[in-house]
């Protein structure tokens, strides 16, 4: 049970006039809010700005259940039973969504936010293919960005960019040093914001800039303890 003080200062916009904000203006700046942009991404193709689908999670209403972990590793690493391919076991280590635990309580789902620079492509030293692509690149339909093991050299500059510039989604396999927790976007319909009983993770299409966008998780938290606890520390507990 949360027992989060309410915010000071002016009030906030609720959850329903952001969304709608979002559905009927294309986008929303979110410079203090609570909503952390999981991944988003635009890029402009013949003319015309294309937006990804972006997962919002709303961190006045995530708990910390990880159901969005164990959906999200269920979908991604399915089974293979008696020639069928069934929903995998949900292993929360194996999800692409991870959820940080802060105390005091905060808690901060965090997945590859899709960088439009992409520093863990820029960093990968395989020379381009006939297609452009080096071992990791961003295809072109939803934006993710996908790793070619037969062109990985598990050098794990990838992870290092994304540490050194993002939030360190990014963690290179133990044997391979392959990249691990690529989002997928699970081909168009995210299965942790379906999934989510308490509605904390939306669906969205369209820009949306927000200040926690690509932040490490600590980052995060510090900035939600001052707003919702009124502490201003350099620390945060784990």
């Amino acid at each position: 049970m949360s027992h989060r003080p309410p915010p000071s200062g002016p009030p906030h916009p609720s959850r329903r006039a952001v969304l709608q904000g979002l559905a009927s203006a294309g986008g929303l700046v979110l410079a203090h809010g609570s909503l952390l942009a999981a991944f988003s991404f635009s890029t402009t193709a013949h003319g015309r700005t294309i937006h990804a689908f972006a997962v919002v999670a709303d961190l006045e209403r995530c708990t910390g259940c990880r159901t969005c972990e164990t959906a999200c590793a269920a979908y991604n690493h399915p089974v293979e039973i008696e020639g069928r391919a069934l929903r995998g076991l949900g292993n929360p280590r194996l999800s692409n969504m991870q959820v940080h635990g802060f105390i005091p309580e905060v808690d901060v789902p965090v997945t590859c936010a899709l960088c439009s620079d992409a520093p863990c492509i820029a960093a990968c030293p395989v020379p381009e293919d006939e297609h452009g692509h080096r071992a990791l690149y961003r295809r072109p339909r939803l934006h993710t960005i996908v790793n070619d093991p037969q062109r990985c050299i598990g050098c794990r500059s990838c992870a290092a960019a994304c540490t050194a510039d993002r939030g360190g989604v990014i963690e290179p396999d133990p044997a391979t040093g392959r990249p691990t927790h690529l989002c997928t976007l699970c081909d168009g319909e995210p299965r942790c914001a379906l999934a989510c009983p308490y509605d904390a993770l939306s669906i969205m299409r369209g820009p949306v800039d927000s200040a926690l966008h690509g932040k490490p998780p600590a980052e995060i938290a510090q900035r939600m303890m001052q707003r919702w606890y009124s502490l201003d520390t350099q620390e945060v507990g784990t």
